[in-house]
């Protein structure tokens, strides 16, 4: 219990700005109903709790099995077989994401299973293919440079009003079940690599697995041809406390459901991998067993707070500010919100971790977590200026993504890797519940698009960590230089000083 409260108070400093915020907005410029704001407020504290359950239990559950998987795939000897065990891993992951059900609803046109299959075959395609870069040593850059210029050139032929959504996609479905076993996956493949690129291979597979649910719904809207997608988002009306509490007593058995559905298939996975493997002894099964409540408790309570305590504010926040004559206000507003928000999706905290644990300190936490909230802001600023101007989204992701992939040939590849990784990262529940909504309230009251307008911000959640922590990485590098530079310049002159005592000595 020591871990969770711990983590509470972790958790507290992530998730306490966005309440103050919120909450002088209520007494300023945004007259939040009182049960909206109630709402708000039970919303945060299961926040609070939801995100310390599940970063304690992720670290001792999901982690050691991705990274337990990782290890054994590497150690075979055959091939396709390994392959094929990424191939159904990403498939079972990815539909498991309660992150995925809120992108089908979206898309009333397309039926969910078929949607929702359509993108966990995209993910089962590429951690395939991250396998094989993995064994073959393939540079992260270049996968990354073929796949988005293959994106690019696909999303030329999809329906305009659906592009923002498939881009979309590629965030939501690396969510806060995916996220942990991906990055341990990683690190366990990684983990015989005995050369200096092993932490480089340890990231990337977020990355490239954000790429499949973009090219395979692009695929989809372009055969399936959707129609585009009406909000159908309804704001109950809450006069007391006691009604504040029935929606959060309604709602909490339901994403108790959805996430238990959701974990079915991790638990066959975990039993299935000890009876082959018998890698676990007893007492860290009992350990993992632990952890996996941990997470499932701490998924079900941050998914309630989200939805039903997060979703009506940002709904109203956005349309209210919109609606009135300093609608521009939106853009640092947005961008306040989104330099805080970043730090209280669940699966940041794990991103945080691996990367201090991976790179030994070399790469602090709270570097990292600097880098993305600095990038969130910025994307949220640039989300914010489209709901208002109406600016078409494919400008931003091309200029976006050309400068992260030229700054990738300057900066060491781990930091490329981290940098791709954030960005599914970054775009996690509390983007879809609460920026998400923001724009969506904004589109409406100014009677924009909301497919075209509002969708999108997603995408550019996740696009903007990969400028600013290959910033970070440059600045790092450059610092590093300068300390290596001093070093050498202080050996210099202590050898300098032995050669003169030295000469002096010989010459007495």
């Amino acid at each position: 219990m020591a871990h969770i409260f711990a983590s509470i108070k972790e958790s507290l400093s992530s998730v306490l700005p966005i309440a103050v915020i919120v909450l002088l907005l209520s007494v300023t410029c945004v007259a939040l109903a009182t049960g909206v704001l109630v709402l708000f407020l039970f919303g945060t504290i299961l926040l609070v709790v939801g995100i310390s359950f599940f970063t304690v239990g992720s670290a001792i559950s999901m982690e050691p099995l991705g990274d337990g998987i990782g290890k054994s795939l590497n150690k075979s000897n055959k091939f396709f077989i390994p392959l094929i065990i990424c191939f159904v891993l990403g498939f079972i992951i990815t539909v498991s994401e309660p992150d995925l059900q809120v992108l089908a609803e979206q898309v009333p046109t397309i039926p969910n299973s078929i949607l929702i299959n359509c993108v966990g075959l995209g993910v089962g395609l590429f951690l395939s293919i991250t396998f094989i870069r993995s064994k073959k040593g393939l540079s992260l850059r270049t996968l990354l440079v073929i796949f988005y210029a293959l994106i690019i050139g696909v999303s030329f032929f999809a329906p305009k009003d659906f592009i923002p959504t498939a881009f979309d996609s590629g965030g939501v479905t690396t969510g806060p079940i995916t996220v942990p076993f991906i990055m341990a996956l990683g690190a366990g493949l990684a983990a015989s690599k005995k050369n200096n690129h092993s932490g480089g291979l340890s990231f990337g597979l977020v990355a490239l697995c954000s790429v499949g649910p973009i090219l395979s719904v692009l695929l989809l809207s372009i055969f399936y041809k959707p129609q585009p997608a009406t909000s159908v988002f309804q704001i109950s009306e809450v006069l007391t406390t006691t009604q504040a509490f029935k929606q959060f007593a309604h709602a909490l058995p339901e994403y108790a459901k959805e996430v238990a559905l959701a974990f079915v298939p991790i638990v066959l996975l975990f039993v299935i991998f000890q009876l082959i493997s018998r890698r676990y002894h007893l007492h860290s099964v009992y350990r993992m067993i632990i952890g996996f409540i941990y997470t499932y408790i701490g998924l079900v309570l941050f998914l309630t707070g989200a939805n039903v305590g997060f979703m009506p504010a940002g709904r109203l926040i956005g349309a209210t500010i919109a609606s009135s004559s300093f609608k521009f206000l939106l853009i640092p507003i947005g961008m306040l919100m989104g330099y805080f928000v970043v730090l209280a999706e669940p699966a940041v905290h794990s991103l945080k971790r691996q990367v201090s644990e991976i790179t030994n300190g070399a790469i602090s936490q709270k570097s990292v977590a600097l880098a993305l909230s600095i990038g969130v802001a910025v994307a949220v600023g640039i989300a914010m200026l489209r709901v208002l101007t109406g600016i078409p989204l494919m400008p931003f992701l091309i200029v976006g993504y050309a400068v992260s992939l030229i700054i990738s040939y300057f900066v060491p590849s781990i930091y490329t890797g981290i940098a791709f990784d954030s960005g599914g990262v970054a775009s996690g529940p509390m983007t879809s519940t609460f920026m998400l909504p923001l724009a969506m309230g904004a589109c409406e009251a100014i009677g924009s698009n909301v497919m075209t307008d509002a969708f999108g911000i997603v995408a550019l959640i996740a696009m903007a960590p990969l400028i600013t922590i290959q910033i970070l990485g440059l600045y790092e590098r450059r610092t590093r230089a300068r300390t290596i530079k001093k070093l050498h310049l202080e050996i210099s002159m202590v050898e300098d000083d032995i050669v003169f005592f030295n000469r002096e000595g010989q010459n007495a």
